[in-house]
Formats: structure tokens, sequence, C-alpha cells
């Protein structure tokens, strides 16, 4: 019986990976989908991923509705002197409030051609550090709101296009959506949109709308989310209840620290994009799409296999370092 063991654990192994390379295979030989006459929404605009998608999706043939929080800023501006004339169209967008997506709702069906409303992409968010007594019970509502139900308020809107057309969702996500290194408020959010978005996922396929979740490594670089933080900040803005706790030397290092793996984050975010579009352009999208450096995702693969008592001595132990 044991002697079969092996053989039994080979051919389990290859049914779970016959069915990942058929449809590699699939992926490889299937068509694009043609963008001409699909219109695709995309959230946060004013910069980084957004910016560069809504510029990519024009050049490729797009009609893009690009949502921007500040539609008189440079990055609005920089889309708008892009742009061919009707094709690209920079809309006032703040997730936050059901008015402007409402307004969105309205633009959208005055523009739709015969293929329709294509495409919706969560793109918008915001990031902060600190540990979790540092942040103001504000702060949390603030996150939630933008991160999480503001994705929510916006597909919520869009569901019956979507439905109609049988289009694409995609949601900005991230890796620390499976672990935390001082910035447990961004984390709690992107694991709770990726929550969201397996539920929506299943829910769709009876409509024939695709679910897609970009989750990226550590782009700080190519992006506007997460700027530099300042010890001195972090410190004026703690409440003299958590001045007692820690002292300016401890959130100076948690500074230094963060700020060095702000540092190290990769400055092409053309590869996030690249994800996108193909979640907007192949016949087979992936459910997800993990865009990170081996090393991170490694650190992804351990926090799913090993007990959490084990992740946590080796997330405690680098940190202590």
């Amino acid at each position: 019986m044991w002697a079969a063991a092996p053989l039994l654990l080979l051919l389990l192994l290859l049914l779970f990976l016959l069915p990942l390379l058929l449809a590699r295979l699939w992926r490889r030989r299937a068509a694009p989908l043609e963008p001409a006459g699909r219109a695709v929404l995309i959230t946060g605009c004013d910069s980084g991923f957004g910016h560069l998608l809504a510029l990519r999706l024009h050049r490729l043939g797009f009609t893009v509705f690009a949502g921007c929080l500040s539609p008189g800023g440079e990055g609005a501006r920089r889309l708008q002197r892009e742009a061919a004339a009707g094709r690209l169209r920079v809309l006032r967008l703040d997730a936050n409030h059901a008015r402007d997506i409402r307004a969105c709702w309205r633009g959208q069906e005055r523009h739709l051609s015969t293929a329709g409303f294509w495409g919706l992409v969560n793109n918008a968010g915001i990031s902060t550090f600190g540990e979790t007594g540092w942040l103001s019970m504000e702060k949390y509502e603030k996150f939630a709101d933008v991160n999480l139900l503001g994705s929510i308020r916006t597909t919520l809107a869009f569901l019956p296009l979507l439905r109609k057309y049988k289009g694409r969702i995609v949601f900005m996500s991230s890796i620390v959506a499976y672990f935390s290194l001082g910035n447990g408020i961004y984390s709690m959010t992107k694991a709770a949109i990726e929550k969201f978005c397996d539920a929506l996922r299943l829910e769709m396929k009876k409509f024939g709308v695709r679910v897609c979740i970009i989750q990226p490594g550590n782009y700080a670089r190519s992006t506007k989310i997460q700027p530099p933080v300042s010890a001195e900040e972090i410190w004026n803005e703690l409440s003299e209840e958590e001045k007692a706790v820690y002292n300016k030397e401890y959130v100076q290092e948690w500074a230094n620290f963060f700020n060095s793996i702000l540092s190290k984050g990769s400055t092409n975010g053309n590869e996030v994009v690249d994800a996108m579009v193909d979640a907007l352009m192949s016949p087979t999208p992936k459910a997800r799409y993990m865009v990170a450096k081996v090393t991170e995702k490694a650190l992804v693969f351990a926090c799913a296999l090993f007990p959490t008592v084990v992740m946590d001595s080796v997330l405690s132990y680098a940190l202590s370092k």
C-alpha cells in the first residue's frame, strides 16, 4: 500500500496541474477582444496605475472614461492633451459621493455604442503607515470608505450596464491582503475587497460578467499612493496615551524601516497595467493577477502554506531587526 503512495501523489499532482496547463495553452491561442466601440470606466486616473491604464486603453482603441478626483489637476490635464476628440473623456469622480457616480452613469449611457459598456476598473485608493493604535477612528472610517465602500458603490451603480453588455469588472488589490508590515489599515481594506470580489465573481458568472483582481507587489515608486512617511508628523498626531507607550526613537526606526521598503519599489508601473489590460481584453481572463517579485510571491505562498503561529514568528523577527 505504502509503495503506491508516491505514484498516487504524482497522479493527484498531474490531475491538479493538467487543467492549469490546458487553460494556459488556451489563453495563448485565443485572440484578444476587439477594443473598438467598447467603453471602459476607470477610477483614480489622476496618477499611478489608473493614469497609465487610461492612456494605454485609449491608444488601443477603447472609449475611455477617466475618473479623476481633481479634473483640473495636472494628471487630468495630461489625459485631455493626449486624448483624441470624443474617445477619452475626463470626468470628476469621487467614489465616496453617490452624485458623482450617478453623473458618470448618465454620461456613459449617452456615449455607448453597440458594443456598449465593457469594463469597470476600480483602481482608486489611498494608503498610509502606522501601528494599529496610532491611527484614529476617523482614519479607519476614511480608509474603509475610499478603498472598500467606494469600489462597492461604483460597482453597484454600474452592475445593470455590466450585466447588459456581459462586461468585465477589475479591482485593484495588493499582496498585502495576505500580510501586514506596518500598514495594517491598508491590508485590512485590501483583504476585505478580495472577499467582496470572490462573492461577486461567482454571482456574476451566470450573467457572463467576469470579475478580476489585480495584486501588485511593491510599486510604491510607480504611484503616488504612499509617499515617504515622516516620523515627526506621526509623533505629532499620536494621542497622549500612545506617546506614553512609545517614544520618538521607536517611531523613527519604524519610519526608516517603512521608507526603506518604499525606496525598493519597482518603477515599472506598466507591468501592472499589462495585467489590467489582459483582464479587460483576454477571452479567458484570470481571476487573480499577481504582479510581484519572486521574493514577494514566495512570502505570499508562505503565508498561505504555513500556520499563522509560524508566520507571526517570522514576521515579528523581521520587524524586530
